[in-house]
């Protein structure tokens, strides 16, 4: 998907821009496309990011370690605040305390909005923590063993006979 100019946006119908995708995201492995629609919408001080897109990917079970398929659906919606500071760094800001203010995505009303790399962290924060193939997952077999015989350490013969001995006497 190209990037979205964001002045642009102002121009467009509504200030709305509505993408129908189906395409491999780079960095995310799937077995197939990921399809959907994308829309941004400007409202003045801050875009409305919204999307409905799925894929299959491949997961590996946490207690079985077997590969099995997922669907991968989303559906999510941001608002990302335009501001003229967004592309300043200050190092300064490394020794502050955040307020919850501060926990909000911003890009520069000049800037670009990246539909991918949107697409690519709403994906990646909707995969499973944890990853089962089945809820009745048992893990791993393991074999069980035989009905165990008694042995002994060769080692520990003379002292084996000497307790028989012992026991033979009481």
């Amino acid at each position: 998907m190209d990037r979205i100019y964001i002045p642009n946006l102002t121009q467009a119908p509504d200030q709305t821009v509505t993408v129908e995708f189906s395409e491999m995201i780079p960095g995310l492995e799937t077995l197939t496309p990921v399809q959907g629609t994308l829309r941004v919408s400007h409202r003045g001080n801050f875009l409305e990011v919204g999307a409905n897109a799925d894929t299959i990917i491949t997961l590996a079970c946490d207690r079985c370690l077997q590969q099995y398929n997922y669907r991968l659906a989303i559906a999510p919606t941001e608002i990302i605040w335009l501001d003229e500071t967004a592309d300043e760094f200050s190092s300064l800001l490394l020794d502050q305390d955040l307020e919850a203010d501060d926990l909000v995505e911003t890009l520069s009303p000049q800037d670009y909005f990246d539909p991918t790399a949107w697409l690519y962290e709403q994906l990646c924060l909707e995969l499973p923590q944890r990853r089962l193939c089945d809820a009745e997952c048992g893990g791993i077999p393991l074999p069980q063993p035989e009905t165990p015989s008694p042995s002994v350490d060769r080692r520990w013969a003379s002292l084996e006979s000497l307790r028989h001995q012992l026991s033979d006497k009481n």
